[in-house]
């Protein structure tokens, strides 16, 4: 069986018997989880299988689990982790110590996810930050230069890989200099290509055969002054697969973000249409995410073999001492407070919570990926 190319978000704790069945039907290649699927990891496990046994494969289950202030996952059932820019303030310190944390944090991660079923992180990202940018990327970003974020991105992904879990290089070419959330409206950069490439893109090029990879919904006004990244045949040939070489699969941030126009089928078309692989829809409203899957195609050609590449690499985990990871993380990250997991504790995250999607709209707020 070959599944269609888009990546599907459910609406709640468990499955409706309605979604049960357009996903029987729909036969999505993977699926997303946000907080509003999560509750327990009984609850999460349960909802894991039920996914793929409605689509009769082991298909790929993906979550954002960065850290800070983007994690799905948080206390009282798993810990918090610190926000990607402390491994960066660490490696401005040391290097070792700073490539050592991350990596460290990432296989923690990937040792929560893979006791759920969990199999892909959206992580690592590669964005670097720019003065005067929205603080949609800020203190998530790993660094202030190409290299560092670069290094620690490596990390990040080596630590996820080690724990069986596949890594996500986002936000292709680069969300970092954008002056707009783009889960709230289109971000245009209008900075030069002579600009870009040696900072924004660069920090993507040693990242370049991670096996999945997602898009920025970002006008790169020199390059391409009609699209976004996401929806640019321009950018996708020309930059992502061009200038910074990214070989895997590349999917597209949510379709259903106020960066983009049209309807969910014009969308997703058009994502497509620009060399994304698969797209990626998140809200878990059945009505668009038929939309999504009638105008998805069968994977097939290139994407079919990158997607198939990117699942040969799920491996099993590396061994690992859980707890004596957790104590070295600690001792890295200065402190045992990244590691909180009690019942009870207020989990930083949830300060400002979207737990529920929005409506698509010029004012929706939005769940960050």
């Amino acid at each position: 069986m070959t599944a269609r190319a888009f990546i599907t978000g459910v609406s709640g704790f468990t499955l409706t018997a309605n979604e049960r069945a357009f996903l029987r039907e729909s036969e999505p290649w993977g699926f997303i989880l946000f907080g509003r699927n999560i509750r327990t990891p009984a609850q999460v496990t349960k909802l894991v299988a039920e996914c793929r046994e409605a689509v009769g494969t082991h298909a790929p289950v993906l979550i954002d689990q960065e850290g800070g202030r983007v994690q799905r996952l948080g206390p009282p059932h798993w810990p918090y982790y610190p926000s990607g820019s402390i491994y960066g303030r660490i490696y401005d310190r040391d290097v070792a110590k700073g490539l050592a944390a991350a990596g460290l944090g990432a296989r923690l991660i990937a040792s929560d996810l893979m006791a759920l079923g969990i199999d892909v992180d959206c992580l690592p990202i590669a964005d670097v930050p720019a003065r005067g940018a929205n603080a949609v990327i800020g203190d998530r970003a790993y660094g202030r230069t190409p290299e560092a974020v670069a290094a620690i991105g490596g990390a990040v992904a080596a630590g996820l890989l080690a724990g069986g879990v596949l890594p996500v290089l986002k936000h292709i070419p680069g969300h970092g200099r954008a002056r707009a959330d783009s889960h709230e409206r289109l971000p245009v950069v209008k900075a030069s290509r002579e600009e870009l490439e040696p900072r924004d893109f660069a920090a993507f090029q040693p990242l370049s055969k991670l096996p999945m990879g997602m898009t920025a919904h970002v006008v790169f006004s020199d390059i391409d002054p009609l699209a976004p990244a996401t929806t640019s045949a321009t950018m996708v040939r020309e930059v992502i697969r061009g200038f910074i070489g990214f070989q895997g699969l590349l999917m597209s941030d949510d379709i259903a973000m106020g960066a983009l126009s049209g309807t969910p089928a014009e969308r997703t078309q058009a994502a497509l249409a620009a060399g994304c692989d698969v797209v990626l829809h998140c809200n878990g409203k059945l009505a668009e995410m038929r939309a999504v899957a009638e105008h998805a195609p069968k994977l097939a050609g290139k994407a079919l073999k990158r997607a198939n590449a990117a699942l040969v690499m799920r491996g099993e985990p590396e061994e690992f001492d859980r707890a004596e990871g957790r104590k070295t993380f600690a001792a890295l990250t200065g402190g045992d407070r990244p590691m909180l997991a009690q019942r009870g504790a207020r989990h930083p995250a949830r300060k400002t919570p979207a737990r529920v999607a929005r409506p698509l709209g010029r004012n929706a707020r939005r769940r960050r990926s």
